[in-house]
């Protein structure tokens, strides 16, 4: 199942203020901040181009996390455990990897 699709189908358990940002699958959902796309023969403004590399400067974070956690091939690979232990071993690795960031923040600012 695609994330497009998680995505609709627990959009009604969301906060309606709050605002998410998505790659260009996600044009036309309404609480999704999605850069512009390049019109047919034109080119984009200035505007939207600083725009769209604010909004790629924001999400780049956010993919590489779902990288490392991809590593662990927990989210890649069909998981053979019961389906109440996959929401465990998800939640582990994700702990980790926030330990492992932490642990790497604390080094790089080491003085």
């Amino acid at each position: 199942m695609g994330d497009l699709t998680v995505f609709i189908k627990n959009r009604r358990n969301l906060d309606a203020k709050r605002r998410f940002l998505g790659d260009k699958a996600y044009i036309g959902e309404e609480l999704i901040t999605t850069p512009y796309n390049k019109p047919k023969k034109a080119e984009l403004s200035k505007i939207q181009k600083e725009e769209n590399k604010e909004v790629s400067s924001r999400r780049i974070g956010v993919e590489h996390l779902i990288c490392r956690v991809k590593t662990c091939r927990v989210a890649t690979d069909r998981c053979r455990l019961a389906r109440h232990r996959y929401n465990q071993v998800i939640m582990a690795v994700c702990g980790l990897v926030r330990l492992e960031l932490s642990y790497s923040f604390i080094l790089s600012h080491d003085i």
